[in-house]
């Protein structure tokens, strides 16, 4: 069995995370990748304090398992989900979009481990000296907010940048994935889109048959000239978007067509308005299964590809 630094941290039996992907992690699918033996995580973008709660409360009721809540730093009523994760002891909190260490005395009160995504080895390092157990590393090919490194290019060079355990992103779905993360340094993997189709993923089913429908070039990034690139399925309002990236409409219009995107695709499926995040590793995605074969599989063939690197050394 593939043996990890990060399963002895965390108390996990598999080094898999699952992505805390904005109004899609809910406790249902933390809980059923935890289980599996997994790290499961909620996502907190909403803001909305009750509904985090009732899902870490949720989260509890179904594993006592590990299991973490994703924090979007520049999102709303951040104070408060930091009080209310310490308040929970939650096992883990991972962040995005910003430098968690504001917050990571409070959460080490509360015995928390504090890992952050970066997409650079700058805030990987800042991490580190904020207090960071350990930092996930994600490429550009992740579905969501990403950076401009590819994971290859990205991932060993934040292994050589930090003494902390670095986890890869972006671009990973399968135990070929998980090998290759582990030959650029990393000691364990976060994985998203795969788990868009999962069963215990409560997402619309219009969703999920465009990531089993998707190939390599099924994705697009949008939302560069705004600072903030997001990559998604190709779709009626993504190629639109696209294309009034480079008309003359103004930065608050394309802040306006853009909100509720997320939910019309993960709520109604809503193929003429909705934003289907995905990563470019949706091709790769191809039946529904439970979270619990899924992990299986991944790393039942990591293993067997690690077992055999050896006929390629002479």
């Amino acid at each position: 069995m593939i043996k990890s630094p990060i399963c002895e941290l965390l108390g996990i039996k598999y080094p898999i995370f699952q992505g805390g992907m904005a109004h899609i992690s809910d406790a249902e699918l933390a809980a059923a990748v935890s289980n599996a033996g997994g790290l499961g995580i909620i996502s907190a973008a909403s803001g909305d304090l009750k509904y985090i709660e009732e899902q870490i409360d949720i989260a509890f009721s179904l594993t006592d398992k590990p299991f973490g809540v994703n924090v979007m730093l520049m999102g709303p009523n951040v104070d408060e989900i930091a009080e209310l994760l310490a308040q929970k002891r939650v096992a883990v909190v991972t962040t995005g979009a910003g430098n968690p260490e504001k917050h990571v005395e409070l959460w080490k009160k509360s015995e928390i481990k504090v890992i952050p995504v970066v997409p650079s080895c700058a805030l990987a390092k800042l991490a580190e000296r904020s207090g960071a157990d350990a930092v996930i590393a994600e490429g550009g090919e992740s579905g969501g907010h990403v950076g401009d490194l590819t994971t290859m290019a990205l991932v060993p060079q934040v292994c050589d940048s930090v003494n902390i355990p670095v986890i890869a992103a972006g671009g990973i779905a399968d135990g070929r994935g998980i090998a290759a993360s582990y030959m650029l340094g990393a000691v364990g993997v976060q994985v998203g889109t795969r788990f868009l189709v999962a069963t215990e993923c409560n997402i619309n089913q219009t969703y999920k048959n465009k990531v089993l429908k998707s190939n390599d070039t099924s994705t697009i990034v949008t939302g560069k000239r705004l600072g903030h690139p997001v990559r998604s399925i190709k779709t009626a309002f993504s190629r639109s978007y696209a294309k009034a990236e480079y008309t003359d409409i103004s930065d608050d219009e394309l802040e306006t067509m853009a909100v509720g995107t997320l939910r019309a695709a993960v709520c109604d499926g809503d193929e003429k308005r909705g934003c289907f995040l995905a990563g470019q590793i949706a091709g790769l995605v191809n039946r529904e299964q439970s979270v619990k074969d899924m992990i299986s599989e991944m790393i039942r063939d990591a293993e067997t590809i690690l077992n055999g690197a050896e006929k390629w050394v002479k």
